[in-house]
């Protein structure tokens, strides 16, 4: 609106036209007069080229633009061969002035057009070509070729319609029609021309014959299927139509001009605003399917339907037999079970069946068309397969009808498909019953058995035949699981399987069955005697297990259970089980050694070993019960003692689980307490060298303290006496637990520990073990029998005789045995006591202790120097005590402490 001073007001109202190009997927328009927007329809990318000049007009083709403006024409292109890169670089500049109505573009050319002139000119500026045409120029479009040979289309207000290539000087007219042209396309191939007239009408010719295929009215612009030959589309009359081949337009409710059509794309221009509106495609599909175009369908639906369409499209095919569309429809929407039946009537078709009966009926089947199908198996004669389609189907009523003539191996199937299905649906008794009526025995075992139905396992296995092997063999595994042996032996009886029965005997520990039937048939010793064993062995009964052992000639078996239960002991702490397994191991290698003359040194060798495990261990566990638990039952004297036999008995090794720590710390706490402060102080100072535990460090660094302020000796009352020469040994002995002077092994009581008044001595050669012991048996009536209470005795033993003392009167006899055990002063050497037939009579049997080993060991002898001192030996394990000590532990223990022979045992 404009006011003048004259008074005058104006009102104009400007309308400036739509200054555009498009090619395919790429759109550029002006925007802001001097800026041009290029858009990608299919991404929605959009680029703006900015300008500073009125943008007159706008041409686009591939990887150029062009854009003309008052003085010059500015020509772009992209930075990459990339369909979606969207960067234009100015490629060449025109700075000249044009006046055209149209501008199109092309590789290597730009063309100007103006009314009914066309000129060619380079992108330098450089006239190459010109046309003059016959009447007004209506509609260029550029339909593509190679560059600098691009093809023209034309279109004239007389109705003609041209093609011209841009290096011919010569147009090629393509047909004549009456009416103004309006709007052009050509299809994909280059065989069909759109033409949309001045009356809104468009109309289809075929190129080549010049021919009118078809006319639509209403159309104010039209577009091919740039994928599909046989689609167009044409906007008009607020409608979107698409037409394909022969059938009737398709139309949806569309604003705008349609000027492209790209797969289910259609670009559709409204006001100043471009836009791609997705169509489905699956009217057009179904008008081919309609008229059984599979193929033709199938290219239609490559555009773009929905996955409802793509099924309907592949069944269709499907029930046509179309099986290459209809593999290609189940492709796409991942239906894997139709694939398969086509795979398999493609077999089938490769074997040489061509009866398409059959194969709809598989076809029908899949699709659930189950009586539909089963008409066409019949039909088709392959009944079998319908009886096999109802079984499956569990639709045994169906199955029943398509039953051969009373084949029994199809109604047996049949059956059994029935029992499987009764199986499924967790009917396990009917399921049996049928398994079993239609002869399928383990099935019907296996069911009754995982259900634990032991009478129906019993009801079958009796009435099977005993040939049935398998089936019954199964029964009794099934027994067996089930808890039930006797029937599990009933049933290994009837098939004849001697070992599984012994097998299964030793399983449920039935020894006395398995013990019976391997008297009857040895040759299943081992399969019996060995478990039976190893049985014993872990119940605790090791005698009984040795003999089982030895009965099956396994004594290194039973050596290895041994070992591995007293390794169990030690890791366990339980060192009193570990040195009662030790004792039985040794006597376990002795009896090899009586047996096996090959492995006797070993064996041997091995039974001293185990003996004297077994000592430091039994020993051991009073050490570990002070240490570990808050009071100990032991007095402080038998604590010390058996600190010291330790400590005497590890100067080579130190067996599993034992702790020196410990028994330092034992040995020290009761030295100190005894008055053996020596001693004490010796251990303490070891201990300095050891890793001690932390619950004991402060205690011992205490007591480190503490002893230095105490003298350094040790009590006299603790110092030990060898029996054999008078030496007082110190409490600290480096040789062992032997005397210091005269080397004679000490003897100690396997309860206190003490140093026991024996002296163990030899026979002189020629002497056997029976001879010794019948003299020894045979001994002279002694003048002194010590029987007045107030006798004192005390044996001299430096002159190699003994001074008794009575109440009456003095007198010194001579015992030939107190001569003996005179030795070399100064000699390190051990000289042990050996005796003749003459001293032998001379001693009492009530002095003399026989250790009766058996073969290949010796008896060992000891005399006691102290009658008066009583003194026990276990006669199972030949362990000496105290005999107040021996009685009182019996009772404690039921039994000898050591070897835990029971005291109703008899003495063997």
């Amino acid at each position: 609106a404009v006011g003048c001073q004259d008074g005058t007001i104006s009102f104009y109202q400007l309308i400036f036209s739509t200054v555009h190009g498009l090619y395919k997927d790429r759109y550029a328009y002006r925007d802001s007069m001097t800026d041009v927007i290029v858009q990608h329809l299919i991404t929605e990318q959009k680029v703006r080229i900015k300008g500073k000049e009125l943008v007159k007009k706008i041409a686009i083709y591939k990887n150029r633009l062009a854009i003309q403006m008052p003085e010059k024409i500015l020509i772009y292109e992209l930075c990459s061969d990339d369909s979606s890169d969207m960067y234009y670089r100015v490629k060449e500049k025109i700075a000249k002035k044009f006046e055209c109505n149209l501008l199109v573009v092309c590789s290597e050319h730009i063309i100007l057009c103006q009314e009914k002139r066309l000129q060619c000119l380079s992108f330098r500026g450089i006239k190459e070509r010109e046309w003059l045409m016959e009447s007004l120029i209506r509609y260029i479009k550029v339909i593509g070729g190679p560059p600098g040979r691009e093809g023209l289309l034309v279109g004239l207000k007389n109705g003609q319609i041209l093609k011209i290539f841009v290096d011919n000087a010569f147009a090629i007219v393509l047909l004549k029609q009456s009416t103004a042209v309006r709007c052009l396309d050509m299809s994909a191939s280059r065989n069909k021309l759109a033409v949309v007239d001045e009356n809104d009408t468009c109309l289809v010719y075929d190129i080549h014959t010049k021919e009118l295929l078809f006319q639509e009215p209403n159309a104010n612009s039209v577009a091919w299927n740039t994928q599909c030959e046989d689609m167009l589309c044409f906007s008009g009359g607020g409608y979107l139509n698409i037409k394909a081949s022969n059938f009737p337009v398709y139309q949806q409710k569309l604003q705008g001009f349609v000027v492209g059509y790209n797969g289910s794309k259609i670009f559709c221009l409204h006001g100043f605003s471009m836009s791609a509106v997705e169509v489905p495609q699956s009217a057009p599909m179904y008008q081919y399917l309609e008229r059984k175009m599979f193929k033709a369908a199938y290219q239609i639906a490559c555009l773009g339907v929905t996955d409802t369409d793509w099924k309907e499209l592949a069944m269709e095919a499907l029930e046509g037999l179309e099986f290459e569309t209809a593999k290609k429809a189940f492709t796409r929407v991942r239906d894997l079970r139709y694939l398969e039946l086509i795979s398999s009537i493609e077999e089938q078709k490769k074997l040489g069946e061509n009866n398409n009966e059959l194969f709809l009926a598989d076809v029908y089947a899949y699709q659930g068309k189950f009586h539909e199908a089963a008409k066409l198996y019949r039909k088709s004669g392959h009944e079998n397969l319908a009886l096999e389609m109802y079984s499956d189907l569990r639709m045994f009523d169906h199955a029943k009808d398509f039953l051969g003539s009373g084949d029994p191996k199809d109604t047996k199937i049949l059956i059994k498909k029935q029992a499987d299905w009764a199986k499924n649906i967790n009917e396990p008794k009917a399921a049996v019953e049928m398994y079993l009526s239609a002869g399928e025995h383990m099935k019907a075992i296996e069911i009754s058995g995982d259900h634990g139905w032991v009478d129906m396992l019993i009801e079958i296995a009796r009435k099977l035949d005993k040939a049935e092997r398998e089936p019954l063999l199964k029964c009794a595994f099934y027994f067996k699981k089930l808890a039930n042996p006797d029937y599990a032996a009933e049933t290994y009886m009837k098939v004849g399987d001697l070992k599984a029965l012994v097998h299964l005997h030793v399983e449920t520990h039935h020894w006395e069955e398995a013990c019976a039937l391997c008297e009857k048939h040895p040759e299943f010793k081992d399969d019996v005697c060995v478990p039976y064993a190893q049985w014993l062995a872990e119940n605790d009964r090791f005698e009984e297990a040795q003999k089982a052992f030895h009965k099956a000639g396994r004594q290194r078996e039973a050596a290895q259970v041994l070992e591995q239960l007293t390794r169990n002991a030690v890791l366990e702490s339980r060192f009193n089980d570990a040195a009662y397994y030790y004792w039985m191991l040794s006597m376990q290698c002795l009896d090899i050694a009586q047996e096996n003359e090959q492995q006797k040194t070993e064996m041997l060798q091995k039974f001293h070993h185990f003996q004297h495990l077994a000592e430091v261990y039994h020993a051991y566990h009073a050490i570990h019960r002070y240490t570990e638990e808050p009071f100990s039952s032991h007095l402080p004297e038998t604590l010390f003692n058996i600190s010291r036999f330790l400590l005497h008995s590890l100067t080579k090794e130190t067996p599993l689980g034992i702790s020196k720590v410990n028994t330092l710390f034992a040995l020290a706490k009761q030295s100190k307490a005894l008055g053996a402060y020596k001693l004490a102080r010796h251990a303490y100072d070891k201990l300095q060298g050891l890793q001690i535990p932390a619950r004991f460090q402060k205690s011992i660094e205490l007591g480190s303290l503490t002893i230095r302020s105490k003298p350094f000796h040790d009590s006299e009352e603790l110092v030990p006496l060898c029996y054999r020469c008078s030496t007082n040994n110190p409490l600290m002995n480096n040789l062992g637990n032997v005397c210091v002077n005269c080397r004679q092994p000490f003897v100690f009581s396997a309860s206190s520990y003490e140093v026991l008044h024996l002296v163990e001595f030899y026979l002189e050669d020629g002497i056997t073990d029976e001879e010794a012991v019948a003299i020894i048996d045979l001994e002279a009536p002694r003048l002194n029998k010590r029987e007045n209470k107030g006798q004192e005795i005390m044996k001299m033993h430096l002159d190699a005789e003994s001074l008794r003392l009575d109440d009456s009167t003095d007198t010194i006899e001579d015992d030939p045995f107190t001569a003996k055990l005179s030795f070399e002063q100064g000699s390190s050497e051990f000289v042990p006591v050996v005796v003749n037939r003459a001293v032998l009579q001379s001693m009492s049997r009530r002095d003399v202790l026989i250790k009766r080993w058996p073969k290949p060991l010796q008896w060992q002898y000891y005399r006691s120097l102290l009658p008066d001192a009583s003194i026990t030996m276990c006669p199972s394990c030949f362990q000496m005590f105290h005999t107040e000590d021996y009685e009182l532990l019996v009772l404690q223990h039921n039994g000898c402490p050591f070897c835990r022979r029971r005291i109703d045992e008899s003495n063997q």
